[in-house]
């Protein structure tokens, strides 16, 4: 029993960094109807930040953090400034944004093997990883707990953003139709910038918990492939679905991992993908295009 309840703790944290990263891939495709693969980079990008601000700067966590989630955010703006705009602005073909952004994340990818080398960096010791024992229940450790409440927190902090704020209701109003908005008077650009930044913020704080868990390296970003999945698997462009696909796929990865092998947990994440595709394409929360239209 307590293993059980161990291992559904590892899974709602591992989970929940998921949905961070997933998080982003559904805001982007919730207004520019495409999956942005450059996603990715931006976690890196968020974790280099964080190295070399506590290691070379000695700042504190907070700080690091802050400069973090910061870089990240001005990445993403930068990136859809300097790929996507130029493609978006010429054409309503989303294929070409979709095949930049798997350009631009081999870019910001070899940008980083490049200037600083490939190998892997631990990060200092940030993030307490000693054992907690839940009222004699299990044994978790306190990384799994801090990481669930930060991820709870950021993402209450995004819902506080959609819900009461004027850009809030502007993605909102441009998830249904970003034509329609900017005929409403919205500033489409500005907009644009408001949700990539949010999601290269969103990503860098993925970025540095995955990188605590697994050492940071340039082609760490490859991981949010399992948050894309975790986005398809809830409905692409729905972010409540981001986040559920993201805890029944952090739980299955840590059940499987747990009670049957870890060598499996990959095999586990792409088989939930395939019987999505299969049973409900458009995920657990998503809508036909032409219910969306």
């Amino acid at each position: 029993m307590d293993i059980l309840v161990q291992q559904i703790i590892n899974g709602l944290s591992l989970g929940s960094v998921y949905a961070l990263i997933a998080v982003g891939y559904s805001l982007v495709y919730s207004i520019l109807m495409f999956s942005n693969f450059a996603h990715g980079g931006f976690l890196v990008i968020g974790g280099y930040i964080c190295y070399f601000a506590l290691k070379n700067i000695g700042t504190g966590i907070l700080i690091a953090g802050f400069l973090s989630l910061l870089g990240a955010g001005a990445a993403a703006i930068l990136t859809e400034r300097m790929a996507y705009k130029p493609i978006r602005e010429n054409t309503n073909n989303t294929l070409y944004l979709l095949i930049a952004s798997m350009g631009m994340s081999i870019v910001i990818e070899n940008i980083f093997v490049v200037t600083i080398g490939g190998r892997f960096r631990a990060l200092p010791a940030i993030i307490p990883t000693q054992p907690v024992h839940l009222f004699g229940m299990a044994t978790t450790s306190a990384f799994d707990l801090i990481s669930l409440i930060a991820a709870g927190v950021f993402l209450g902090i995004l819902q506080m953003i959609l819900v009461k704020t004027k850009w809030g209701l502007a993605i909102r109003a441009a998830a249904y139709n970003l034509r329609i908005a900017g005929l409403m008077g919205v500033n489409v650009n500005l907009l644009i910038s408001i949700t990539f930044f949010i999601a290269g913020t969103l990503a860098a704080v993925g970025g540095i918990f995955l990188a605590v868990r697994y050492t940071l390296y340039p082609q760490l970003g490859a991981i949010t492939i399992k948050a894309f999945v975790a986005a398809v698997i809830g409905g692409l462009g729905s972010l409540p679905g981001a986040v559920v696909g993201s805890i029944l796929l952090g739980l299955a990865e840590m059940l499987t991992s747990g009670f049957i092998s870890s060598q499996l947990r990959d095999l586990v994440v792409f088989f939930f993908l395939v019987l999505t595709l299969l049973v409900r394409p458009q995920g657990l929360f998503g809508k036909n295009i032409s219910e969306k239209v």
